[in-house]
């Protein structure tokens, strides 16, 4: 037998000596060629399954083949040998057949089938050591059954599973056999059951699981608790009721001590098995309720008499653990108590908020002791599990009193324990702390190895984003963060630093971040992340610093032009759009930027080339009007629920990362500015539809009509044929312009359609005002029951007169309106204060076919009806118009001119001041105007209020209208005593530009 061993010794010392590949391939070839040649069948000697039965162990080469198919090579001979070896009764040859049957043969092979009888004879083959002095039959017997439970798992085909998985869980359940086969029996049960999830029924094998956890032996339990933990991670709520066994058994060894000598580890009872105990009490968070009554079944599984005890005797567990685990002196004991107390803290954190709060503060308390311990490995997992701990309600505050040490582990040689350190500053950032903690990875950055770089950047933006209670901080800290760490900053981080200045238009955080960019690229040096950054907020709302010192739009492009020699495409591709933007909005820097463009018209990068000719040819192929859009600020971009950094985080530290929980969780600062930007896309939609329906003073009236308007004429076509019929929907936008025109023009017509036409004719002196509405009948026929009401304004002493029965109230009154004939009505009204709406008045009729109408209109009432106008010296309107600054005081707002409007000239501006002066009755002041593009005016609102000596009520206006003719805008702004007054004025003025 030596030689023989020495033979296998040889051929392994030949390999290893090979000096290339295809020395090392010729001899495994020839060894094969010898092999097959000893293995052919001669005309004597052969079994029935082929094999030559006249070779000895060795001389079947199976230990050669298993060492030559380890190296990779294919076997493909000898499967009837390693069959023959299998067979037999000596333990050594079934030991090689059984290690060669595990490794050679597949799931597919064609021998299958054969080899499932030959498993199948050992695994039912009679013990008979089960019980007393095991006989040398009976350990034949065992091995040879633990034998083949490790062939079914190794080879773990369909066919072999579906043929054996019966036996398997028969020997599992079975007394007759050894513990050491029950325990190979339930790790192979273990390996099938991966392989087929739905192999075995949980609720018609949770018994036999229950009584495999009564079993004595620490050995069978611990392969139970492999194979339980695997069961219930698949169908866990079918095994819910084996948590009081668990619990028991965890009990007696933690509390009681009670285990063998020979499953002591240091002093520890088996803490592996606790381990595995423990592991299987988290897939239940809520362990902790109280069970079922006494005596119930759950799942067919008879419950312990003592049932709601279990939890009391949990509780005392996880607490000893906590109490009675600390460092120790040797490194194995250590190591094998701290994986017990990290599981039992695993524990606390997925019982969360409902768990004990003296187990979770313990647990706080604990950890915080471990992570400032020498012992890395302790440090390392104190810092991982107190990550988890801090995701529960009401854990930070602990967590925070640890703060200085955590920093303290940021600075750590191993760079693992640095991760874990970020890990829980991360979790355990809050508002309170968002500013200290961030500023602190801000300053260790710069000290920071490139390892952990990225991750560390990646986290400070997150963090920044989404705890910074003012925006303009979240712009300084990434201007930070590229200027120690642009390499390390990706595009995901500055596309979000666009996204967020876009998308919040509010206060002057696009001001802000102009400025600042602006200034962070005046450098000759400074990274390219930075340019991109600057080139593209520049180009949206760099006119918004346009008129400060040393930041005019030549300027602008003078800064972000001296990076371009040193800029990549992508850079140079954004510095492209931004020229053509500035180019659009300074005259003066078209000289400078069409250079540029002739230059690329002929680079070879694709990108940059199409982009200089579109943006060169786009004045000559489109109208200035069709340019002006083309190139106007991009819309604010689409807000989804997880941002670009959070999915970046989530893909490189998975779903069930501490830090990934923490980031897809909004924080209260976020929440807040989602009120906000939601508040504002609110104002701003009801301001595009001001604007879109020229509504004026009295936007919130008209819009409530149209509603109310839309639901009448729904309902009267839908819900009730009754109901009277409202505005038509195609009437609306006329009426919406007839009456922005009737707010600063004598007469007109308020509102037409097939049946009616209501006319209106105003007049107004000083604080008071004669308003005549005629109602004139265009239908075919009669209009029965028609009535007029006008509501009753505080602000407005009113006398009404009318046509008989025109002022009735009840349905049944009014008056009827022959064909072409009018019915008339006459308003006597004197102001009593400042306001911005306009009167209501509703009109009903009914017609000769018996359908009722009735259409909700405002009269055009406003504030500048009552104006008279004033004339100022330029000092004096100057003095007056700075006494009134204030935000009560000062309305302000920026509106486009008309799309079709001819370009802002001289003579359009001619056309603004006749609206400043006619259609508002304000006096013009000359001389106080700058520039030709601005138009300036005063006037008196008049009312017929008196104070304590006697005298009306007066309030002096202002309004000043400065045009851009760049940009195709104009500003109104307007200052008055009263904010109303300011309100109801820029409204007026800003309908009127738009229909000039």
């Amino acid at each position: 037998m030596a030689s023989q061993a020495r033979g296998l010794q040889n051929f392994i010392s030949d390999l290893r000596n090979a000096k290339s590949k295809d020395e090392e391939t010729k001899r495994v070839d020839k060894e094969l060629a010898n092999i097959r040649k000893k293995f052919t069948t001669g005309s004597t000697g052969a079994g029935v399954d082929g094999s030559n039965t006249s070779l000895s162990t060795y001389q079947r080469k199976v230990w050669k083949l298993v060492y030559i198919h380890i190296l990779g090579y294919d076997v493909d001979f000898g499967h009837p040998e390693v069959l023959a070896l299998v067979r037999s009764n000596k333990f050594s040859e079934k030991q090689v057949g059984y290690v060669a049957l595990s490794l050679l043969l597949r799931g597919g092979d064609s021998l299958i089938s054969t080899v499932v009888n030959i498993i199948r004879a050992d695994l039912t083959a009679s013990s008979g050591g089960a019980g007393g002095k095991p006989t040398n039959s009976a350990v034949m017997t065992d091995a040879a059954q633990s034998l083949a439970l490790c062939s079914i798992a190794n080879i773990s085909g369909l066919e072999l599973i579906q043929s054996l998985h019966v036996e398997v869980q028969q020997i599992l359940v079975s007394k007759v056999f050894s513990a050491n086969v029950r325990k190979k029996a339930a790790l192979c049960l273990l390996r099938l059951v991966r392989t087929s999830p739905n192999l075995v029924a949980g609720r018609e094998f949770a018994p036999h699981i229950a009584q495999l956890l009564q079993d004595r032996h620490l050995g069978v339990l611990t392969s139970t608790m492999s194979l339980l933990n695997g069961l219930a991670s698949q169908h866990t709520e079918e095994y819910e009721s084996l948590i009081p066994y668990v619990v028991h058994i965890l009990g007696m060894l933690v509390l009681k001590k009670a285990c063998a000598r020979e499953y002591l580890y240091y002093r520890t009872p088996s803490p592996w098995l606790q381990i595995k105990l423990l592991k299987f009490l988290q897939l239940y968070p809520q362990a902790l309720t109280p069970p079922e009554a006494n005596g119930a079944k759950k799942n067919g599984t008879p419950v312990p008499a003592n049932n709601k005890t279990y939890i009391t005797q949990l509780t005392s567990v996880i607490s000893k653990i906590l109490t009675e685990t600390d460092v120790s002196d040797s490194i194995n004991k250590s190591n094998a108590d701290h994986a017990v107390l990290f599981e039992a803290v695993n524990l606390i954190c997925v019982w969360g908020s409902g768990g004990p709060v003296q187990l979770r503060d313990g647990a706080m308390k604990l950890l915080g002791k471990f992570i400032s311990v020498r012992e890395p490995n302790i440090r390392y997992l104190g810092l991982m599990t107190m990550a988890k701990l801090a995701q529960l309600e009401g854990s930070t505050d602990g967590i925070k009193k640890h703060q200085a040490t955590v920093l303290v582990s940021l600075k750590d040689a191993d760079i693992s324990v640095r991760r874990r350190a970020l890990d829980l500053l991360f979790v355990m950032c809050d508002t309170d702390n968002a500013e200290r903690i961030v500023d602190e990875l801000v300053a260790h950055l710069v000290l920071a190895d490139a390892a952990i770089r990225e991750e560390m950047v990646l986290k400070i933006a997150i963090l920044a984003e989404k705890y910074a209670t003012d925006l303009r901080w979240y712009v300084d800290t990434i201007l930070k963060l590229i200027s120690i760490s642009g390499d390390h900053v990706s595009d995901p981080i500055w596309h979000r630093v666009v996204q967020i200045v876009t998308n919040h238009p509010q206060g002057d955080l696009q001001a802000y971040a102009a400025a600042t960019l602006l200034v962070a690229a005046s450098p000759r040096r400074c990274h390219e992340t930075a340019v991109r950054v600057a080139s593209y907020v520049l180009g949206e709302f760099g006119f918004l610093i346009a008129e400060r010192p040393g930041m005019s739009g030549e300027e602008q492009f003078r800064i972000l032009h001296q990076h371009w020699t040193t800029s990549d495409s992508p850079t140079r591709a954004i510095l492209i759009s931004t020229y053509a933007k500035l180019s659009n909005l300074y005259e003066e820097c078209r000289p400078l930027v069409a250079p540029v463009f002739a230059r690329c018209k002929n680079s070879v990068d694709v990108e940059i080339q199409q982009r200089s000719m579109e943006y060169a040819s786009m004045r000559e192929a489109f109208s200035p009007e069709a340019v002006e859009d083309l190139l106007r600020e991009m819309p604010p971009f689409e807000d989804k629920r997880q941002s670009a950094l959070e999915a970046r985080l989530r893909e490189k530290e998975g779903d069930d990362s501490a830090a990934v929980v923490k980031a897809s969780r909004p924080s209260a600062a976020q929440r807040l500015r989602q009120a906000q930007a939601e508040a504002a896309r609110q104002a701003e939609e009801a301001a595009a539809a001001a604007a879109a329906a020229h509504t004026g003073p009295g936007l919130n009236s008209v819009r409530e009509e149209d509603n109310q308007t839309k639901s009448r004429s729904e309902a009267s076509t839908v819900t009730n044929s009754q109901a009277p019929v409202g505005i038509p929907k195609e009437v609306i936008p006329a009426m919406r312009k007839a009456f922005s025109n009737l707010c600063t023009s004598p007469s007109g017509v308020l509102f037409e359609n097939a049946l009616l036409q209501v006319g209106v004719k105003h007049e107004y002196v000083g604080a008071q005002g004669r308003i005549s509405v005629f109602f004139g009948n265009l239908s075919s026929g009669a209009l029965h029951h028609f009535r007029a009401s006008v509501d009753d304004c505080e602000h407005l002493r009113m006398q009404k007169q009318g046509t008989a029965g025109l002022l009735d109230e009840g349905e049944d009154g009014g008056c009827t309106v022959a064909v072409r004939t009018q019915a008339k009505l006459l308003l006597l009204v004197e102001v009593t204060a400042p306001f911005d709406d306009a009167p209501a008045m509703r009109v009903m009729f009914e017609t000769e076919d018996g359908v009722r109408h009735e259409y909700p209109l405002r009269l055009p009432v406003v504030a500048t009806c009552f104006m008279e106008p004033v004339t100022l010296e330029p000092g004096a309107f100057m003095q007056r118009w700075k006494s009134l600054e204030g935000q009560d005081r000062e309305c302000q707002e920026v509106v486009k001119a008309p799309e079709k409007a001819p370009p802002i000239d001289e003579e359009y501006m001619r056309r603004i001041a006749l609206i400043i002066t006619e259609g508002l009755k304000f006096g013009r002041c000359q001389g106080c105007d700058p520039t030709p593009w601005t138009v300036s005016g005063a006037a008196t609102f008049r009312t017929g209020a008196k104070d304590l000596n006697g005298n009306n009520i007066n309030v002096g206006c202002l309004v000043r209208v400065e045009a851009n003719p760049q940009a195709g805008a104009f500003r109104v702004t307007t200052r008055t005593l009263h904010p109303l007054c300011s309100k109801a004025v820029k409204n007026v003025a800003l309908v009127s530009i738009k229909l000039a």
